[in-house]
């Protein structure tokens, strides 16, 4: 599964990608023959990314596919009621169609084939399925490539070079390499401690998105503490540099929604994913107004499943919750390595204005972007102490937000005396 394949240019090529997809999943050769013909298959109706295959379904034989023009999923999107009534209902079915698995009952498929004005695609396999779990769950990860997914509910990071404009294009390279380091040697050092994030990236131009591929609470709080760690390996990266080698980042964490779909090399869809929705739009917006060196902390109400795996309700968290609840599982990390010295403690928090009694403020921004919007944050503080080392302390002090005309700040939660800040 982890091997990444780079197609080509021709349908071959998308039998490549997927031969990554199916690697080391158990398949006989048949099955995987069969599974590479049906990603062939998939390849020429989603005609070079004219349509979109949104689901399927197995039938004797092989299998149906549910294949729509991508406008016309925007067309039924927007709607022509005069009242909004028929688009809202339009646009909240295209949102669960577009969530969770794409395996759909027949019946479910047949309705939104009928509601989108197309015609179920029959596909024929050399050897049909078998109904096992797992060759399914292999079915619904070749589809996905060719095809549009809603995430409710997803952590992304995203980090900016402050001043990216104004560089050279050479420091422009180097600066945007360092950073790319970094991320892997923070994600590296995260899979060392036995912490795995399953996360993903795209670039900005002058930074990057990372989030996690995994929906659950734990591997949400895991990527806030990789952010944190990329931050810590560019500082340790910026007291050893000279010159403009390694870039002075700002950088924001956020909660939200989003559509996630694969990138295009040429003439294929690749493994490699792309985000956008009202969580990158935040991000976006927010980092516009973040300061240099700092770390601002959306101020979302998220919905996230305990685990991957584990049946039941979500966990409703806040922007606090969700920190407190990161702050944590910290012990983890105690002992990881950076610059050569092994980490005593880590403390992160959101910062505010200290109280007679000894409890703390949390102070809520309300951050106003170019547009006239007015979007709320938290700035957010991280101090890393290691053993035979200097601490280091990433983020921006409360006290030196006060009088930035550029930030109102309102009244927020106590921090009780004794709690971490």
């Amino acid at each position: 599964m982890e091997q990444m394949l780079r197609g080509q240019n021709t349908p071959d090529g998308a039998g490549r990608e997927a031969d990554a997809v199916l690697a080391d999943a158990g398949l006989d050769l048949r099955q995987r023959g069969s599974l590479l013909d049906l990603d062939r298959q998939l390849h020429a109706h989603w005609s070079l990314g004219r349509n979109l295959i949104l689901a399927w379904c197995p039938c004797a034989d092989g299998l149906l596919a549910l294949v729509v023009p991508h406008y016309a999923v925007a067309e039924y999107a927007a709607g022509d009621d005069p009242d909004g009534a028929a688009t809202t209902a339009r646009q909240e079915f295209i949102t669960r169609l577009l969530s969770g698995p794409r395996q759909f009952s027949p019946r479910q498929l047949a309705n939104a084939a009928r509601l989108l004005g197309a015609e179920p695609a029959h596909l024929t396999l050399r050897q049909p399925l078998g109904g096992a779990p797992a060759e399914a769950r292999l079915v619904d990860r070749l589809v996905r490539r060719y095809g549009v997914s809603f995430v409710p509910c997803r952590a992304v990071a995203l980090f900016d070079i402050v001043g990216f404009s104004l560089l050279q294009p050479f420091e422009q390279m180097t600066q945007l390499n360092s950073l790319a380091h970094s991320l892997n040697s923070a994600h590296s050092k995260m899979l060392g401690s036995r912490v795995s994030v399953d996360f993903a990236r795209s670039g900005t131009g002058d930074g990057f998105y990372i989030w996690t591929r995994d929906s659950g609470v734990e591997a949400n709080t895991d990527l806030y503490h990789l952010m944190h760690l990329v931050l810590a390996d560019n500082a340790i990266a910026r007291r050893k540099a000279s010159g403009r080698t390694v870039p002075l980042l700002r950088a924001c964490f956020h909660v939200g929604s989003c559509y996630e779909f694969h990138h295009a090399e040429g003439l294929n869809p690749t493994l490699y994913t792309q985000i956008v929705g009202e969580v990158t739009i935040e991000l976006a917006r927010m980092i516009e107004r973040a300061l240099p060196g700092q770390i601002l902390v959306g101020d979302f109400q998220a919905s996230l499943p305990l685990d991957e795996a584990t049946a039941g309700p979500p966990l409703a968290l806040d922007a606090v919750q969700f920190v407190d609840r990161a702050r944590g599982n910290l012990l983890r990390l105690n002992g990881l390595e950076l610059a050569g010295e092994a980490i005593e403690s880590i403390r992160c928090y959101l910062t505010g204005q200290a109280r007679p009694d000894g409890s703390f403020t949390i102070r809520r921004l309300a951050i106003s972007d170019k547009h006239g919007l007015t979007r709320g944050a938290f700035n957010a503080k991280v101090n890393i102490y290691r053993r035979a080392a200097e601490p280091i302390l990433l983020g921006i002090e409360d006290r030196h937000l006060r009088g930035d005309n550029a930030i109102v700040t309102t009244a927020g939660h106590i921090v009780r005396p004794g709690a971490a800040h």
